[in-house]
């Protein structure tokens, strides 16, 4: 018997181990948690930080999760946030629902005395999808280099952004939209409360996105409600910084005209009307309300205007873009050099013609590649180098800046054929997962995305970027510009299309100028 008992607990212990057992418990403010080891981790998934914005909790600011008796299994990650579509090509797309205020972490902390550095990761998808349980994302590589990774979920679309003036009106703050964002900071308030039970550090948060998650680093930069809870900002190919004036629906009462439109859309005769739709109504690009909001509680300046006035967050901060953004992103395929002006104008109403007279077109192809160096500019580009020129010039942390070059083994006949150094290609360096896409790999890839991975975990360390073994990344300065390129190998450069950056910036110091309001 005793041997039969003896084989049973060692089955029972395989199995245990080829599935993953559990991992230690650890107490939150809302109760108990357990997750899974994996490769050497504690991972916990599908961890609640606010609860669940159902009901008359719909458009209104996140509140405290609930607490539980007993321990809670997080094992297994939480539905994504209602939307349409898929955050990147070629993404399998999640589960959804309008519970969805969960987050994750890998944690290579063996105790909760160790005081790891903690990177808290925003995904993109331009406000309107995402994920943060994609595989891609996984923080299993970068813990192991001695970080404790958290992906957290936030409100997309019209459940994320929506403002109207019964919501502005119901709320003490006199504000409505960019309820995205307050699920943004409600995370890294959660994490400040909790972190340090998992092993983590509060006083050394690095938050970091890419797209639509650099675009809110961007803007937590400059939100008062976020002082504090971040020391370090991690922006790749996105920022909030080109004038009001050629952006006009971000003011409150411009968002408020778009949501009045949009609810009449779904026959909503009022908010209690709306908040009692099908979440599913309400998911994605619906009625384009994706996009912040400049109001009184969250965001009462704009980044750019908090960060020229010495208002921002005044952390390091790690920032870039990628050399060949647009490839990813514009179907150049039919342009031609007739067509070039208007092809815009169509994506972006007329804007001032010094913009399109920066990027030669006579010909099909060179209207072509007008087209993806306008969009990498437009989109990216000056964003990026605005950003660094402001925090250089209105703060006292440093800045380092990137641009990445490498061009991924994207096969041919897939949907990232002809992507080269495009919009997402450096996210499997960043987070080391090259072993999420079965392609051929070189060892020059490999070698890059050790290094870029780690540069990424030094910063959330110390807050500069540099390490042992790792090319020299010189500080950005306003007298030098030095940027270092991100390829095979790293080398350091000066801003990348600065002769077109500079046609932009002409532009927009002359926009600014200009009165701006309700349209």
């Amino acid at each position: 018997m005793r041997e039969l008992l003896l084989f049973a607990s060692i089955v029972a212990a395989a199995v245990s181990l080829a599935s993953g057992v559990f991992a230690q418990q650890v107490n939150t403010d809302s109760g108990a948690i357990s997750g899974v080891r994996e490769s050497g981790l504690r991972v916990y998934k599908g961890v609640p930080f606010a609860a669940p914005p159902l009901g008359d909790l719909r458009w209104r600011p996140p509140a405290r999760a609930a607490s539980w008796a007993g321990r809670r299994k997080a094992d297994a990650f939480a539905p994504a946030c209602m939307q349409t579509g898929v955050s990147m090509p070629g993404e399998t797309p999640p589960a959804v629902s309008e519970d969805c205020l969960y987050l994750n972490i890998w944690t290579p902390a063996r105790s909760a005395r160790e005081r790891l550095p903690v990177l808290v990761w925003i995904y993109g998808g331009g406000w309107i999808n995402g994920s943060s349980s994609m595989p891609l994302y996984w923080g299993d590589l970068l813990a192991r280099k001695g970080v404790i990774v958290v992906t957290i979920a936030y409100r997309v679309g019209p459940l994320g952004f929506l403002a109207l003036p019964e919501l502005t009106r119901e709320s003490p703050h006199q504000s409505s939209g960019n309820y995205g964002l307050m699920d943004q900071i409600a995370a890294l308030e959660w994490v400040r409360r909790n972190i340090a039970a998992f092993g983590g550090d509060p006083r050394r948060v690095t938050i970091a996105g890419q797209s639509a998650g650099a675009m809110s680093v961007s803007i937590l930069m400059a939100s008062p409600l976020a002082k504090g809870l971040f020391q370090r900002a991690i922006g790749e190919s996105g920022g909030l910084f080109e004038p009001l004036q050629l952006a006009p629906k971000y003011l409150l009462a411009n968002a408020e005209h778009d949501g009045e439109k949009y609810a009449a859309s779904l026959g909503a005769a009022s908010l209690k009307e709306l908040r009692r739709l099908p979440a599913n109504l309400l998911a994605g690009n619906a009625g384009g309300i994706v996009h912040p909001v400049i109001e009184p509680y969250l965001l009462p300046l704009s980044p750019y205007a908090a960060f020229a006035a010495g208002q921002q967050n005044d952390v390091p901060l790690l920032l870039g873009s990628n050399a060949e953004e647009a490839r990813s992103l514009v179907d150049v395929t039919h342009g031609t050099a007739s067509t070039f002006d208007s092809d815009i104008e169509q994506s972006y109403g007329k804007l001032p013609a010094p913009l399109l007279a920066a990027y030669p077109h006579a010909t099909g192809e060179e209207a072509r590649q007008a087209r993806l160096d306008f969009e990498r500019d437009l989109r990216f580009g000056w964003d990026m180098w605005a950003w660094a020129r402001l925090q250089v010039g209105a703060g006292y942390s440093p800045v380092y800046y990137y641009s990445f070059r490498q061009q991924p083994p994207f096969p041919a006949g897939s949907v990232y054929e002809g992507w080269g150094a495009s919009h997402y290609a450096e996210l499997w360096y960043t987070f080391d997962h090259l072993d999420q896409s079965p392609w051929r790999w070189t060892a020059a890839d490999g070698k890059l995305a050790d290094e870029m991975s780690s540069y990424w975990v030094n910063f959330a360390k110390s807050g500069d970027p540099n390490g042992p073994g790792l090319p020299d990344w010189p500080a950005f300065t306003l007298a030098e510009g030095k940027v270092v390129y991100l390829g095979s190998p790293i080398t350091v450069g000066g801003v990348a299309s600065l002769n077109t950056l500079d046609v932009f910036d002409a532009v927009y110091t002359m926009v600014r100028g200009k009165p701006f309001g309700r349209r």
